[in-house]
């Protein structure tokens, strides 16, 4: 395999601009194919992007032979077919998240993965942008010292600019979802305190619902990781505008570090002076992670996240919010 063929099964909001024209725009990558549901709006895609083939059918894309790999960016309630079914043509994934509805989907994913010549890798995107690695870099240089607390406070409002829209509101439909805004938006933030601090070694919480569709609004948990660093987390999506509120802050021994999982900057404190530090994200703001995910099909690099971490992430999701 010398170049990777791209197919895309849900070609919404998503992929218009964060995920979709990365495809064509990195090296040894290329975009053959989409499918929607919505055949009009599949070839309306297709004919905006210069995308050859566009289809109304799942299996139609999966069976194309000019396609190798498949982004699956449906919501998460086909993530499991659609995994399952490229995974057995021997086809390379990459994966939207949350990988799966709940953690026993995203165990059997792992399972097929195992019996599947076809690679991959779980679509937490974060983990590639200069801000995020940035802070990586910090931690590892031990900048603030050792790491000893994490904490991330997420309070919205009922109509935050953090969710992405969507024609339908699916998010907040637990049989799509698996749970609402929070597994909407945290599986990148868990994800990024596992990239950061390692293996979880304790997990709890609780989470409150007000609405009619029994999804969490409000989700309050605990970690400790195998290092000892400690980790608090409270999620609120029925906030009021005036506290509105989405950080995160790590204290070490000699300092911290702050930053918005949805800016451009990082704070750095220690006793002396305070940086912050700028950067700039790519226009497809998936780009990195995409070119990433290319060099591991291609047997160039290693998974920049691989299946065995996005089910950690789903575990964690389910302890935080209390259901396990």
């Amino acid at each position: 395999m010398k170049l990777i063929k791209w197919g895309i099964i849900g070609c919404g909001n998503v992929a218009e601009v964060k995920s979709g024209p990365a495809f064509n725009k990195t090296e040894n990558s290329e975009l053959i194919g989409v499918m929607r549901r919505n055949g009009a709006k599949a070839k309306d895609f297709a004919d905006r992007h210069s995308v050859p083939y566009w289809t109304d059918n799942a299996d139609d894309l999966l069976n194309n032979d000019d396609i190798n790999s498949i982004y699956i960016a449906t919501p998460p309630s086909t993530h499991l077919e659609y995994a399952l079914k490229a995974l057995s043509l021997h086809k390379n994934v990459y994966l939207e998240k949350p990988m799966a509805l709940t953690f026993k989907e995203a165990e059997t994913i792992g399972e097929a993965v195992k019996s599947s010549r076809g690679k991959l890798s779980v679509a937490h995107y974060r983990r590639k942008l200069p801000a995020f690695s940035k802070v990586k870099e910090l931690i590892d240089a031990n900048a603030i010292g050792k790491i000893l607390i994490a904490d991330i406070q997420i309070l919205q409002p009922k109509k935050s600019k953090l969710i992405a829209n969507s024609e339908e509101n699916w998010r907040l439909n637990p049989q799509v979802s698996g749970g609402g805004l929070f597994y909407d938006i945290a599986p990148h933030q868990i994800d990024l305190m596992y990239h950061y601090f390692g293996a979880f070694k304790n997990i709890s919480g609780s989470s409150t619902s007000s609405n009619s569709e029994m999804v969490e609004d409000t989700v309050n948990g605990i970690i400790e990781f195998e290092n000892g660093v400690q980790f608090r987390g409270i999620w609120n999506f029925v906030g009021n505008e005036l506290y509105s509120k989405e950080q995160c802050i790590i204290y070490g021994t000699q300092g911290s570090i702050s930053f918005s999982f949805y800016g451009d900057s990082i704070v750095v404190r220690t006793k002396d002076k305070e940086d912050v530090l700028k950067f700039n994200n790519p226009k497809h703001i998936q780009q990195p992670m995409i070119a990433s995910v290319v060099s591991y099909f291609l047997g160039n690099k290693e998974n920049p996240c691989a299946v065995e971490e996005g089910i950690l992430v789903m575990k964690a999701l389910e302890k935080l919010s209390g259901r396990q």
